[in-house]
């Protein structure tokens, strides 16, 4: 007998019928009886103070129903931690970047809403400002928040093995300065989110989000209402790549103008907004310094990264640490420092993201390369000879419980020939690999763990009620698939009340992929539960131990005699006769150092399991345009076990889209004095179906010890290691390594140039 039935298979995700006719329901198709259209005042300054702020104009336009301003809150201050709360979700002092919300208006219809906001006068005072991170460093720059000297808003300091003996010891070592702007989340669906309350202050809430949880108790803290009145519901979510984990101005202020206007209330943000007015990945300048063995083998590294994180602290101590841990978790190293520096400057807030930064990945890589030739050792040979493997302790202490990096790393270069083309390749052809890990998911506070419980019906149909969200990726596939795969019944028998705080129990959320390990453990843990209680009921029954008991194709029968059995339906009307009413539950917290800290002891188990991907890219560069055509792409990652191979696939092609594609090549923020001059697809160049080239993707599987089914996260490993691999293939193209970030026709015009000028010099 096959050992799964649908574990493992490709299978068809139960949202894709509704997502391709366009039935799925996002929060700007809501439209509630007497709904409101909302709108933000925004500062059109980077830095200034507010001395007044005077709506009398505005609330007498005919149709405005409520506005809403600082003086309709508390004050209280957000942050994710308690050393980070510095962001007022409506500013009673001061605004920090253009675009920040200094009011709400919720009125009839769009144009009297907009209408209403040009009669709102605010009265600024305009402060200097800090647009970069070597501006906000600068002695005697203007200091954005009094509680961070220096603009200086996270400072991480990782310190293992004797560093300064390491690189003595080395054979080689060389430094490095890497940089890269910021890049934007582009979330097909921009940000939207519709409030009503009830009569007796209950709070309904829709967004587009991570984990419903994560949004429920801040808006409980900052609205100062009783967590159980504030109900977080489902909506289909259009991606979030890290840049919807924690609540935002537009929850708190589409909540107050509910409350204020007793009418429900939507904001729907334009494209524009989209960009500017939501989270951003942080701009970075990494200086990094390795020293090696005459093998290639790392023996000392000392990293100091800059991240410019805007104007709050948002999620500020991961992003400054994920980076580091993330190139930690890929390569072995003995002897390494890392000082993390998140800068403060006049701008849009940054968070964590899907890619983790470009200037930092792609310097370690691009490093190794560097150094790998000085040696005569090739990249693909530097990463195997760097690899983690399973069984390893990371710098931080973090125990390695399965580790396929060197699987990826053999398998994607023999399917993409590297042994056949790397240093073959005709000229302005190249070839580049990158490697990089993710943590799948780590604890944010008391929302570490996730719960599942699941109901019988009486036909034999069950109900899974999780708190587990779908950004998109197919987690409530994968829960679905979980449950009729345990249970022994069909994905048709599986009924799913999901992300929705009211009814579903609590769930850390979806970042990192951290839903397949632990969401999808819980769930499992659940039909377990359930399907101890059908056997012990049909083991009375057959006279047998519960242990000869197996359960497939709705039935539960005797493993060693299949012909006895028994409908999984007429074992619980069995069970209701007797007064037994069964269902399920299961719990599943992620094995980790709880007194790990980011800040303050960055050591211990930080996860229960790790990820690890290799990409490889072909291109090739037209010397008279700068343009690359990306010829071929192979992908590789060790999922532990693929639940469902054609979702994991499309995970790998995404992370291909956005790491690579386009975060290495066209995908950046141009600014002018704190204003985003490219908030749209016309000027920020996030690829297209047409743009993108052959993808190879290739599973592999090491079966994690503590995944369901063995399966872990998916998809992020590759994303962070495209990025890489296209920046070592188009350094080798040109025959020069970039180390700027995106790698833009521009700057390989002017390497190209510059590489002539240094051959004409040696070659007079």
């Amino acid at each position: 007998m096959e050992k799964f039935s649908y574990i493992g298979k490709d299978m068809k995700r139960i949202d894709a019928t509704c997502k391709a006719t366009g039935e799925a329901l996002f929060t700007a198709d809501l439209a509630l009886p007497r709904m409101l259209v909302g709108k933000a005042l925004r500062s059109p300054h980077a830095h200034a103070r507010i001395l007044a702020i005077d709506t009398t104009q505005a609330e007498k336009l005919p149709g405005v129903k409520a506005i809403v301003t600082a003086k309709d809150t508390d004050g209280d201050k957000w942050g994710v931690f308690k050393y980070t709360q510095d962001q007022q979700f409506l500013p009673t002092e001061k605004v920090r970047y253009v675009g920040e919300e200094v009011a709400g208006v919720a009125a009839v219809d769009e144009d009297t809403a907009l209408e209403a906001l040009s009669l709102i006068a605010v009265t600024y005072e305009v402060l200097p400002a800090v647009y970069t991170i070597e501006d906000a460093l600068a002695p005697g720059a203007p200091q954005l928040h009094d509680v961070y000297p220096n603009n200086i808003n996270v400072h991480v300091v990782i310190d293992v093995g004797d560093v300064k003996k390491g690189f003595t010891e080395s054979f080689l070592v060389r430094e490095d300065t890497f940089t890269a702007p910021e890049d934007a989340y582009f979330q097909g669906e921009p940000y939207a989110v519709a409030a009503q309350f009830d009569h007796s202050g209950n709070l309904e809430i829709w967004m587009p989000n991570a984990g419903p949880h994560l949004k429920a108790k801040p808006l409980s803290n900052v609205l100062k209402i009783p967590l159980n009145k504030v109900r977080v519901r489902k909506i289909t979510i259009g991606g979030a790549f890290g840049g919807r984990s924690e609540i935002s101005p537009a929850d708190v202020i589409c909540a107050l103008l509910a409350k204020k206007a007793q009418r429900p209330v939507k904001i729907v943000y334009t494209r524009e907004e989209n960009t500017v007015c939501t989270r951003q990945a942080h701009a970075m300048i990494t200086q990094i310094k390795t020293g090696v063995d005459k093998e290639g083998r790392v023996v000392a590294r000392d990293i100091t990264c800059h991240m410019d994180g805007g104007a709050y602290s948002s999620t500020g101590p991961i992003a400054t640490s994920v980076p580091f841990l993330c190139m930690e978790q890929a390569y072995r190293m003995e002897n390494v420092r890392y000082n993390g520096y998140r800068i403060l400057t006049n701008k849009p807030i940054r968070g964590m993201f899907r890619t983790h930064g470009r200037g930092f990945a792609c310097g370690v890589d691009i490093q190794l390369d560097m150094l790998g030739e000085a040696l005569g050792i090739n990249p693909l040979t530097m990463r195997l000879r760097n690899a983690r493997q399973t069984g390893d302790l990371t710098p931080t202490k973090s125990y390695v419980a399965s580790c396929g990096l060197t699987e990826t790393i053999e398998k994607t270069g023999k399917m993409s020939r590297w042994a056949e083309k790397f240093g073959k390749l005709p000229p302005y052809h190249g070839i580049g690999i990158g490697c990089n890990s993710v943590q799948t998911g780590f604890p944010m506070g008391i929302r570490g763990g996730s719960q599942a419980f699941i109901k019988l019906n009486e036909d034999g149909g069950v109900t899974v009620i999780t708190g587990i969200v779908d950004n998109g990726q197919g987690n409530d596939h994968m829960i679905v698939q979980i449950a009729a795969e345990e249970l022994g019944l069909t994905p048709d028998d599986v009924q799913l009340i999901s992300a929705d705080t009211e009814v579903t129990p609590s769930d850390p959320g979806s970042y990192s992929m951290c839903e397949t390990f632990i969401g999808g453990n819980a769930v499992r843990l659940a039909a377990l539960d359930v399907k101890k209680k059908l056997f012990r009921i049909v083991a009375e029954e057959f006279g047998v131990g519960e242990g000869e008991l197996s359960a497939k194709n709705r039935k539960i029968f005797i493993t060693k005699d299949p012909q006895q059995s028994m409908s999984i339906a007429k074992a619980v009307r069995m069970a209701l006769t007797r007064n037994e009413s069964i269902s399920g539950e299961g719990s599943y917290w992620p094995k980790v150092d709880w007194k790990r800290e980011w800040v303050k002891n960055p050591y211990g188990q930080l996860s229960e399991t790790f990820s690890f991907g290799t990409v490889i890219c072909e291109v090739k560069v037209d010397p008279e345009t700068g343009q690359v055509e990306v010829l071929e792409v192979t992908a590789s990652q060790d999922v532990g076990h693929a639940l469902n191979p054609k979702v994991v696939e499309g995970q790998f092609e995404g992370g291909v889209a956005m790491g690579g594609q386009g975060g290495m090549l066209t995908e950046y923020l141009q600014w002018h004095e704190g204003r985003v001059l490219t908030p749209t697809q016309l000027g920020y160049l996030v690829p297209l179906a047409i743009d993108m080239p052959k993808i190879n993707d290739i599973i592999v599987e090491t079966n994690d010890p503590k995944g369901p089914y063995g399966a872990k996260e998916a998809g992020m490993s590759v994303a962070m290691s495209a990025a890489q691999a296209y920046c070592g293939a188009i350094s080798n193209a040109v025959g020069v390594y970039f180390h700027e970030y995106p790698i833009t026709p521009d700057k390989i015009l002017k390497a190209i140039e510059e590489k002539k000028r240094e051959t004409e010099k040696s070659n007079p």
